[in-house]
């Protein structure tokens, strides 16, 4: 148990404005990181009807050795972040509800322990159990050799780079939005030098949070750059007839084996031994500003979540279906992108392999809403058939990729 922090070395690891409390957890320039932490409502003396705290913890022992996690109670959802993991999601909290999945990687992996490119470039796998995961920025995606000859390993670097820097503001006006900061680079001599500034922001008694990421080249050169925000959920939202609802006007499956659950995407299985992942490419609807919703309930509906996002800056939307058995790993992704899971030079033909200039800096907005009862699930329905409207999901039969022939 960490005891609180006293108002003596509060004070002299954070910065006050009349605005907002600042506190700087980590950062690599100065050589900076403050260990075991923790501040709550009660030791900055705020008064408030939901009472809040952030603690940030370092893992020991196997795999997990010398990873930092950050856990944020609100009062009604308790969310924990990993810095050490590109500022990922390791899971969410309420009440009985679980945001996250059971993945047969029981430790919070640190890097260190991770080839990217061992298994043809399936190494990721081997620290993937978050609840959302970062995949970019430089590259997303299966595991190819590129156009150039390059090994593109799955899904990129950022989820297994530690983050920079590390700040926790805390605002001091009511509400007193909670604003989680990182900064994670994907610097390489000669190829690549993307930098994200995260931002993860939650209120006090809120059920649901948000992310507000700002990709920006700091190379002379121009880049190309992808992100796919791989959402995860299991049990217990995601169960027998469980039901997955997005604003869209086409569906299309991956490949070959995903054409024989076209026609029943919006539903699931239980865990089946057998099942191969099912991924499918959805074309996503917004409203005029580009805002769009997709929904998990489970079967009764009085359960799941929703994930927001704007189709002007993650154009794409892949449901990602793993119904295999509990021990392998029961899951689902809705994952909001700027490019579908093919490898990159599958994607560039399509269109889905965007640049950014020198300078130049891109922004992603998502919110993820804990839908805790049947009144929650029928309202985050009715915005998706708002966004809907009466045009039905068109269903394409072939795959967008022909990878037989590649």
């Amino acid at each position: 148990m960490i005891k609180p922090l006293t108002s003596a070395i509060l004070l002299a690891l954070a910065s006050f404005s009349t605005h907002a409390a600042e506190f700087v957890l980590t950062d690599a320039a100065s050589g900076r990181d403050v260990g075991n932490w923790q501040v709550s409502s009660k030791s900055l003396g705020i008064q408030t009807a939901t009472p809040f705290s952030i603690e940030k913890r370092r893992l020991h022992g196997g795999k997990q050795e010398g990873v930092d996690i950050l856990v944020v109670n609100n009062g009604v959802m308790t969310i924990t972040l990993v810095p050490t993991r590109g500022m990922g999601i390791y899971q969410v909290k309420s009440g009985a509800l679980r945001l996250g999945w059971d993945s047969p990687v029981k430790e919070i992996v640190n890097p260190a322990y991770i080839d990217l490119e061992s298994r043809n470039g399936l190494g990721w796998l081997d620290g993937f159990n978050e609840m959302m995961v970062r995949c970019g920025y430089e590259w997303t995606g299966h595991p190819g050799i590129d156009d150039n000859g390059q090994l593109l390993s799955l899904h990129g670097r950022v989820q297994n780079t530690p983050a920079s820097s590390v700040k926790v503001i805390i605002e001091d006006k009511a509400p007193h939005r909670i604003r989680i900061l990182g900064e994670v680079s994907e610097r390489t001599f000669k190829k690549a030098e993307l930098v994200t500034a995260t931002e993860l922001s939650v209120e006090p008694g809120s059920n649901r949070f948000e992310l507000h990421d700002a990709l920006t080249n700091r190379a002379d050169y121009e880049d190309e750059y992808q992100i796919i925000y791989h959402s995860n959920f299991g049990t217990p939202i995601l169960e027998a007839g469980a039901q997955f609802i997005a604003a869209a006007s086409e569906i299309s499956p991956f490949n070959d084996y995903a054409k024989a659950g076209l026609h029943s995407w919006q539903t699931y299985l239980p865990p089946t031994k057998g099942f191969d992942e099912m991924v499918f490419n959805l074309k996503p609807k917004g409203d005029k500003a580009g805002q769009s919703l997709a929904v998990l309930l489970n079967k009764a509906a009085d359960a799941g979540v929703a994930v927001g996002y704007n189709i002007r800056q993650l154009p794409v939307l892949t449901l990602w279906k793993n119904t295999d058995t509990r021990q392998q790993g029961y899951v689902t992704g809705i994952e909001p992108g700027t490019s579908y899971a093919y490898n990159t030079k599958y994607q560039r033909p399509l269109g889905l392999v965007p640049k950014i200039q020198p300078g130049e800096t891109k922004h992603f907005d998502l919110s993820y809403t804990v839908l805790r009862n049947a009144s929650e699930t029928a309202a985050a329905v009715a915005e998706v058939a708002h966004l809907q409207g009466t045009e039905p999901v068109r269903e394409i039969s072939e795959p967008l990729v022909d990878l037989s022939k590649k």
